[in-house]
């Protein structure tokens, strides 16, 4: 018996000793909000846009329903491609107008 005694605590002091990782799980790491998009979603149903850009995963663009269902919207939909144009427009303008006040 002090021998299978004497191997268990072997065998814990070994598994003790052993590094452990602290890095998440790739499936964690890598996983996308969007993994299906829609190509057709009504502009008068949304209620929210959110732009998610990550290192591993596409461009996304997430669309929070009135009623309150998050949808993914395909980024290269025409009208959603004019949206983000319109937006970009009025920061730069907005930017431009903030410079010469100053």
């Amino acid at each position: 018996m002090d021998v299978k005694l004497l191997a268990l605590m072997t065998l814990l002091a070994v598994i003790m000793q052993v590094p452990t990782a602290n890095a998440k799980p790739i499936s964690l790491v890598e996983r996308c909000w969007c993994r299906t998009t829609l190509n057709t979603v009504s502009q008068r149903s949304i209620k929210e846009l959110k732009f998610l850009h990550t290192p591993n995963c596409p461009f996304q663009v997430i669309a929070k329903l009135k009623n309150n269902r998050e949808v993914c919207i395909n980024p290269e939909t025409k009208w959603l491609q004019g949206y983000l144009k319109n937006a970009i427009n009025k920061v730069k303008k907005s930017k431009r107008r903030n410079t010469k006040k100053v």
